[in-house]
C-alpha cells in the first residue's frame, strides 16, 4: 500500500514539474511586434458651435509600445473640414493577455501632426504657416478572435479640445 502510494504522489510531482516548465518556456518566448490595421468613426470638437464628425485610418506597429500614424477627415457643422495627419505613440498599461503575446486592455496614446483647414472646396494650411495638433489620448483595446480588436477613445489636445473615437481593426 505504501509503495503504491507513494508512486501516486511522485507522478503528481512529476507532472507538476512538466507544467511549471511549459509555463516557464511560455513566459520566455521573445515579444512579437503586431503590425495593426484599424478604421473608425471620429468625434472631435473644432467648431465653434459643437462637434465636427468624420472617418479615421490608422495603422501601427510593435507590441507593449507601437509606433504609426493616424489620418481623419472631419465635416463640421459650420461647412469647415478638417484633415488631421498624425503620427501616434501608443503605450500598452498591461503586459500580453495571453500566449500569442496579444496587447490589449488600456492604452495611452501621444498624437501630433498638421491640421489642414478647408474653407473653399481646397486645403489650405491655416495661417500661412500651419496648425500643429496634437493632443493626448486614452482608449480600451478590446481583443476578438485572436486578430480582430474594436478601441474605443476619448482624447484632449490642440487645436480641438475633446475628442473621441470608435476603431475596428485587424493585427497581422
Amino acid at each position: 500500500m505504501f509503495v503504491l502510494v507513494s508512486a501516486v504522489v511522485f507522478a503528481q510531482e512529476a507532472e507538476q514539474d512538466e507544467v511549471q516548465m511549459a509555463q516557464a518556456a511560455e513566459n520566455d518566448t521573445p515579444d512579437r511586434a503586431d503590425f495593426w490595421l484599424g478604421l473608425g468613426g471620429v468625434a472631435a470638437m473644432y467648431s465653434q458651435e459643437g462637434y465636427a464628425y468624420g472617418g479615421s485610418f490608422s495603422m501601427g506597429y510593435g507590441s507593449g509600445s507601437s509606433i504609426g500614424l493616424m489620418a481623419a477627415l472631419y465635416f463640421g457643422s459650420e461647412g469647415i473640414n478638417t484633415l488631421e495627419l498624425n503620427l501616434l505613440l501608443r503605450f500598452y498599461l498591461q503586459k500580453a493577455v495571453h500566449e500569442r503575446l496579444t496587447y490589449g486592455g488600456p492604452f495611452i496614446q501621444i498624437l501630433a501632426g498638421p491640421s489642414l483647414y478647408n474653407f473653399s472646396g481646397s486645403f489650405s494650411i491655416p495661417s500661412g504657416s500651419g496648425m500643429l495638433n496634437v493632443g493626448l489620448c486614452f482608449g480600451w483595446r478590446f481583443i476578438f478572435a485572436d486578430k480582430i480588436f474594436l478601441e474605443p477613445a476619448v482624447r484632449a489636445g490642440y487645436p480641438y479640445m475633446l475628442g473621441a473615437a470608435l476603431t475596428a481593426g485587424v493585427r497581422f
